[in-house]
């Protein structure tokens, strides 16, 4: 038995459930992010990047505000995490995102060295970590990033359906 009364074949369990509560966690406020994108007129779509335990960025996607179609908020995250922290390697940092991320910010993903992407619902239209393309898996690249896919999936989902619904 463990100090807390718990045998030790439960704590790889125990593990499991506190690295899915801190994923919701975050991913929530990744849904934040895209809550006020949504509120801006642009596609709801939020991303948060966490480095030592701590938010280190965050943002929604602002193409149509800054006339810049780059303007994904993976890349707005990405951008903003690496003047937090002074580097443009991101080796630490890991990225939550709404949305399964497209090519570009994928491409973005490996440049910056994200040690690993946490997203919520695919992407069948244009995603680039497993729905379309399978950028990220690609044997040439020299860098590669832990995938976990479909954290709040159906809310990251509901969101673009709705705001999409809600448009035409």
């Amino acid at each position: 038995m463990t100090e807390a009364g718990q045998s030790p074949e439960r704590a790889p369990e125990r593990a499991a459930e506190g690295a899915a509560e801190r994923d919701a966690a975050y991913m929530r406020l990744a849904l934040e992010e895209a809550r006020l994108a949504a509120e801006a007129g642009e596609v709801p779509v939020g991303a948060v990047v966490v480095a030592g335990g701590r938010v280190v960025a965050r943002a929604g996607n602002r193409t149509i505000a800054a006339n810049d179609p780059t303007a994904h908020a993976e890349m707005e995250a990405l951008r903003a995490a690496a003047t937090a922290l002074g580097n443009y390697r991101l080796t630490e940092a890991w990225l939550y995102v709404t949305i399964e991320p497209c090519a570009m910010c994928a491409g973005a993903i490996i440049q910056a060295r994200i040690a690993r992407l946490v997203y919520g619902a695919d992407d069948a239209k244009g995603g680039a970590v497993r729905s379309c393309f399978r950028v990220l898996d690609h044997p040439r690249l020299n860098h590669r990033v832990e995938v976990t896919p479909g954290v709040l999936g159906e809310e990251c989902g509901a969101m673009l359906k709705d705001f999409f619904a809600a448009r035409r």
